[in-house]
């Protein structure tokens, strides 16, 4: 049986009800209420972590209510959850997935006045927006770290897909700081395979690899615990990891989903969202580095907050000046 799991309990009489049957039930473009949907749990990872604090956010900034659904991942029960939405007047819909981006152009006509929202795709319509990291750059300057600090010249990357945008950076930012350095890469081609990350970084341990960078939220977390106990470094993925292994996390490479919910709920609110493919960066205020590791040498953490500085301005990495 499909339940929606309410944030907040919506108490709409009989007398409302009947007043809105004669006229549309939406203000078009102005956010009534909003869902989100996840296809795992909220608590399964960092990047579902972040989206449930954005859209806490959005409840808190524009007084509406808020919905989300959790293992949402097939075509029956993104239509359910959709219509069920609707029902209790939701008009802005977060899918917080790339996997939602061709259901959602599915089924957008069929609702005009809903404006849907996903992650990471190429595709847009008249009422769908397609919300893009820009990661080359934090995988830049997460890989200039990595190259920085390795005592065995063997870095090693492990990542949901090749196509992720932030392993060419790292890849680019290792050779640019260390070009003597060796790059180990392995693809999972999922998001939540953590047993085959783990024997991967199992495998380049022991061909000597001894800074990581795992691309995936669902398995960044395994791979630094893991590299804590081996006494190895890491790179942190998505939030700022080194509070969860301050001698192991160098730095971390930090996407604030949250913060982008806020500000595309913004935009929506002010008929200013575009119906199309949008990039957001460090200029954005959406992508960081994280805290450094006091192993870091200063005059290094000087030198990057430079180069990140200067890349906000011009939009040139230090291999392109």
């Amino acid at each position: 049986m499909f339940t929606l799991k309410k944030i907040t309990i919506v108490l709409i009489s009989v007398a409302l009800i009947t007043i809105l049957s004669g006229c549309s039930y939406f203000e078009t473009g102005q956010i009534q209420n909003v869902g989100l949907l996840v296809d795992t749990s909220i608590d399964d990872n960092v990047w579902n972590k972040k989206g449930y604090d954005g859209l806490l956010e959005i409840e808190k900034e524009f007084d509406v209510q808020v919905y989300y659904e959790e293992d949402i991942d097939t075509e029956e029960e993104i239509n359910n959850a959709v219509a069920e939405f609707v029902q209790d007047g939701v008009n802005l819909i977060f899918g917080h997935s790339n996997m939602y981006g061709s259901y959602f152009m599915d089924i957008a006509e069929s609702y005009p006045d809903v404006q849907f929202v996903y992650f990471n795709g190429g595709n847009a319509a008249d009422n769908v927006t397609s919300l893009n990291f820009n990661s080359h750059a934090m995988g830049f300057f997460g890989g200039m770290v990595a190259g920085k600090m390795t005592e065995s010249n063997q870095v090693g990357i492990i990542g949901a897909y090749s196509w992720q945008p932030e392993i060419e950076g790292f890849y680019e930012g290792v050779k640019y700081q260390n070009p003597t350095a060796q790059i180990e890469m392995n693809f999972l081609s999922a998001w939540n395979d953590t047993e085959t990350a783990l024997t991967m970084y199992e495998n380049m341990k022991k061909e000597g690899v001894d800074v990581f960078y795992p691309i995936g939220d669902s398995f960044s977390e395994d791979i630094i615990k893991m590299a804590e106990g081996d006494g190895l470094y890491a790179i942190g993925f998505v939030a700022d990891q080194l509070e969860l292994a301050p001698d192991t996390v160098l730095t971390s490479t930090i996407q604030h989903v949250d913060k982008l919910y806020e500000y595309t709920a913004t935009e929506f609110d002010n008929f200013h969202l575009n119906s199309t493919v949008l990039s957001f960066d460090f200029q954005d205020d959406v992508i960081s580095l994280g805290e450094f590791n006091d192993r870091v040498p200063e005059a290094f953490q000087e030198e990057m907050a430079e180069h990140v500085e200067d890349y906000t301005e011009t939009g040139l990495l230090p291999n392109e000046e």
